[in-house]
């Protein structure tokens, strides 16, 4: 009995009569896995940034360790546009991005982070998980090697900071803004001129003029940005990104070599992700446009309902033509808007008639 006992707990297993040493029963640790994350916002940048550390913290903390993420903001390891590849490649086992930055490889990528008049944060997260739209990103994505998720929500954003009033439609023809995605080219085709680059670059671009006016996401970050100092009119709605997804990219091989309790757990925490940053931007926005105009005189300005007008009525142009570049584009086209017409009667009859009253005095 000693010696058995000796050997069971020595863990190192039996051995037979006439003391020849058998198979040993092994007992093996769990694996544990090293994941690099990329992303394309700043380090540690608020809302964006934060959302990426919280999302790779969940993933850490939930597996008890058993997977590790490592955080690289922008230029660290890749340049902020080039998250995608690298995931698609393995350089890094997850991203964390925007999926309209990814049109050059399919324009159908924008349906899954923003259209413009399209969904609101809820309306989206109501699509994606309730309406078909995450099984289509999935098949988007499936020539990339890349499982997608949404990873965060930034809500309404704001309509950008301006160097010149915007009074008609007139008044943005060959104006220079950062605006990307369906909004970019919406803008253009009003008579815009639109550029495309990190966010880290848009400070100095709008101080030397190289840009006219610049979009970024709303209050919380623009605040952080220091935009006050460099345009003079903030604008808004939001009209290009009503309610814009961050998303979880995730190498396919990698997320393939986990065990089946890892793969839940990197996709309960890329879920719980898109609420957090929700609920943060929500949050810290008005605080952050409190501070814009009562300490630093900025002038908050409502985009002229004519301009909205015609900005909604080459959006719909805009939308059509992507959604006739394929057949896959077309299908999820087709979910995307049967959806909105859904959910838009739900919307206005619950959450836009409860705020008309609520603003009553």
């Amino acid at each position: 009995m000693k010696r058995r006992d000796f050997i069971n707990k020595a863990g190192v297993g039996a051995i037979a009569a006439g003391g020849v040493l058998v198979a040993p029963s092994v007992v093996h640790a769990k694996a544990q896995f090293k994941w690099k994350m990329v992303t394309s916002w700043p380090k540690n940048f608020p809302g964006l940034g934060v959302g990426a550390n919280q999302l790779a913290q969940m993933i850490n903390e939930m597996s008890g360790g058993r997977i590790k993420v490592k955080v690289y903001g922008a230029n660290e390891l890749v340049p902020a546009f080039e998250v995608f590849d690298a995931v698609s490649k393995g350089t890094a086992q997850m991203g964390h991005s925007g999926a309209y930055y990814w049109k050059g490889k399919n324009e159908a990528t924008q349906f899954f982070s923003s259209v413009p008049f399209g969904l609101t944060a809820q309306e989206m997260n109501a699509w994606l998980y309730y309406g078909g739209g995450m099984g289509l990103w999935r098949e988007l994505y499936e020539p990339f090697n890349l499982i997608p998720a949404a990873a965060g929500n930034s809500g309404v954003q704001m309509a950008g900071w301006f160097n010149r009033e915007i009074k008609t439609v007139d008044d943005l023809k060959g104006l220079k803004m950062r605006i990307p995605g369906l909004g970019g080219e919406v803008l253009r085709r009003a008579g815009g001129t639109t550029v495309n680059m990190p966010g880290g670059e848009l400070f100095t671009s709008l101080q030397s003029g190289a840009l006219d006016a610049t979009e970024w996401v709303g209050p919380y970050n623009d605040l952080a940005f220091g935009f006050y100092k460099v345009a003079k009119y903030y604008y808004y709605p939001g009209w290009h990104e009503p309610g814009s997804t961050m998303e979880a990219m995730i190498n396919k091989p990698a997320f393939n070599a986990l065990p089946a309790d890892l793969q839940s757990i990197v996709l309960a925490a890329c879920k719980a992700a898109n609420m957090d940053m929700l609920s943060d931007y929500m949050a810290k926005n008005n605080q952050a446009l409190d501070t814009l105009v009562n300490k630093h005189g900025v002038k908050l300005m409502p985009l002229p309902d004519d301009v909205l007008r015609k900005l909604k009525q080459l959006s719909e142009e805009v939308v059509l033509e992507v959604a006739n570049k394929d057949p896959l584009a077309k299908k999820i086209y087709t979910s995307f808007n049967q959806f909105r017409a859904q959910v838009s009667n739900w919307s206005t009859l619950s959450e836009q008639a409860f705020l008309k009253a609520r603003a009553l005095v």
